[in-house]
């Protein structure tokens, strides 16, 4: 059972079925009508309705294959003409989710994307679109298997965040666009960048970046750009181990590591110098918890942030009996939901809830949306459960606080 809102374009989803926001009339519109039409090809699909299907009233839902399109079938739903909300929009609207769904259990659909139903040229306001689409994909999924997928694709939509923090829908793009360009230029399969090499780069600055690929080029900080050959051998090795790379992926992770070509002036050595004086003792001391279980690490950071057990997990609306589970045993493994929780409560950085996360063998997914929404408030430093609660609600997602 999977739901996630994802940015794509819905004629490229993989999945077994794909929906359509169809015409009641013989007829394509605009927008996703048109877009699905033209990709599955055109002539073809007309045809089939004119031939199969006829006129179907709004509210409808009817099934074609999916000709050229990589989904199986087409699940065509006849959007309501938004007109000012007191003509049976809702309910024509809840339906075509509700019918298109029972259509794909019907056919034994395991997979299906959707798209904001009636949002585009059928005109329903964009955010009431969003909050039916949620609750009728919720609703089905308490009885049902299915993965589902909402897609989102143009600039209005992806601002969709609402009028508390508008750029969170921005945000679960972004990485949802970063993550589907990786396995597209390099495949999921591939990509085993090493966990040394990997942790906490994003987020470094330019210099910092240098300073640990260097070592991996066997390059000193002030010495010049290694030639192409070298530095395509260097990046091989230090992160796809054992990997051949053609000269057009060596150019592409020349592209997107461009940072390394920048020249090192010479005060960047003083920096380091800086940095050891600076940093050295609190680098060794974080060494000596690698080893670490969830609840050593858990209370190591509480106690080095100088905080109270108590007000941890009061701020994380975790309870006094589950915290001390977690403080008494070692190697007690609290639920996901739990130990994010514990990350705000803890006031934990984007890197220090991941290693975190990582102790209880969990980790933060560019795809789901309540990894999202936790991302999105440790990242930019928003320890408020309340509010927290109230964008997973606002995303048709269960809320922590009963």
């Amino acid at each position: 059972m999977s739901f996630k809102i994802v940015r794509n374009d819905i004629t490229k989803m993989n999945t077994q079925a794909i929906v359509n926001t169809a015409n009641e009339h013989v007829a394509v519109d605009t927008g996703c009508d048109s877009a699905i039409y033209n990709a599955a090809g055109y002539s073809e699909l007309l045809a089939y309705r004119k031939e199969h299907i006829g006129e179907v009233p709004e509210g409808e839902v009817f099934i074609t294959p999916g000709f050229n399109l990589k989904a199986e079938y087409i699940i065509h739903a006849v959007s309501p003409l938004y007109k000012n909300g007191d003509q049976g929009e809702e309910e024509k609207l809840r339906s075509c989710y509700q019918k298109s769904l029972n259509l794909a259990l019907e056919h034994s659909i395991t997979s299906i994307a959707f798209p904001l139903i009636s949002t585009g040229s059928f005109g329903y306001p964009k955010e009431e679109g969003m909050r039916i689409a949620v609750d009728e994909i919720n609703a089905f999924l308490l009885k049902n298997d299915m993965e589902i997928y909402l897609v989102v694709f143009d600039e209005k939509t992806t601002a969709l965040g609402g009028k508390i923090y508008p750029d969170l829908q921005q945000y679960i793009d972004k990485n949802y666009v970063e993550e589907k360009q990786r396995e597209e230029y390099f495949g999921a399969s591939e990509l085993s960048v090493s966990y040394e090499m990997n942790s906490g780069i994003d987020g470094a600055s330019s210099r910092d970046k240098r300073r640990r690929l260097g070592g991996f080029f066997g390059k000193n900080l002030k010495s010049s750009t290694p030639n192409k050959k070298d530095y395509t051998a260097g990046m091989a090795s230090m992160a796809f181990s054992g990997a051949k790379w053609s000269e057009e992926e060596a150019e592409c992770l020349e592209d997107s590591v461009s940072f390394y070509k920048e020249p090192v002036k010479e005060d960047a050595v003083d920096e380091c110098v800086d940095f050891e004086a600076e940093h050295a003792s609190k680098l060794e001391e974080r060494m000596k918890h690698l080893s670490d279980t969830f609840s050593q690490y858990l209370l190591y950071l509480i106690q080095d942030k100088k905080m109270e057990n108590a007000d941890v997990y009061k701020r994380a609306i975790v309870d006094k009996k589950t915290f001390s589970k977690i403080k008494n045993n070692v190697n007690y493994h609290p639920q996901k939901l739990t130990a994010l929780c514990l990350c705000v409560g803890a006031r934990l950085n984007l890197d220090e809830s991941r290693d975190l996360l990582a102790r209880a063998g969990y980790a933060l997914s560019p795809c789901d949306m309540t990894d999202i929404i936790f991302s999105y408030f440790i990242e930019n430093e928003i320890y408020d459960m309340i509010e927290l609660d109230i964008q997973l609600e606002e995303h048709g997602l269960p809320c922590i606080i009963s």
